[in-house]
């Protein structure tokens, strides 16, 4: 083979134009300290509103307690009242079943005391059906 004659590729005359090499990226967005800024400033924003909320929370809170103090005497009235005549029925109910029975006293107290004594939840129900107990006892229940 004879030998070719290689062209070897050369500069333009005058050389090339300078190369670009440095970052030339555009500018996006917020710089760092606008987003640290604003970030503060939503924060402090969300504090001031929970801190708010927080108060008014707090009257709310006070104006039910203070509601439900106001309104304990009319609803433990109404319980005492309640117990008392589930009381009564019950020793009607003891008078017509122990009538038989000698030495016999209906109502005699059981704990030996003139202090009053709250009923026990049993002693209220035990002439009644047992849903009524289950329902005073542990509420309204579906499965029972």
């Amino acid at each position: 083979m004879a030998a070719s004659k290689v062209k070897q590729d050369m500069p333009p005359p005058g050389g090339y134009g300078p190369v670009d090499y440095k970052r030339n990226l555009p500018k996006r967005g917020l710089s760092g300290y606008s987003m640290l800024t604003i970030g503060v400033g939503v924060m402090c924003f969300g504090y001031w509103r929970l801190f708010k909320w927080n108060r008014e929370r707090r009257r709310l809170q006070i104006e039910e307690l203070e509601a439900r103090i106001a309104l304990l005497p009319l609803l433990q009235a109404e319980q005492d009242r309640r117990q008392l005549r589930m009381l009564r029925e019950n020793l009607e109910e003891e008078a017509v079943v122990m009538k038989d029975v000698p030495g016999w006293k209906v109502g005699e107290n059981v704990f030996h005391t003139d202090r009053w004594v709250a009923p026990l939840t049993e002693e209220l129900f035990n002439l009644r059906p047992r849903e009524e107990l289950l329902h005073k006892r542990f509420g309204f229940l579906w499965y029972v």
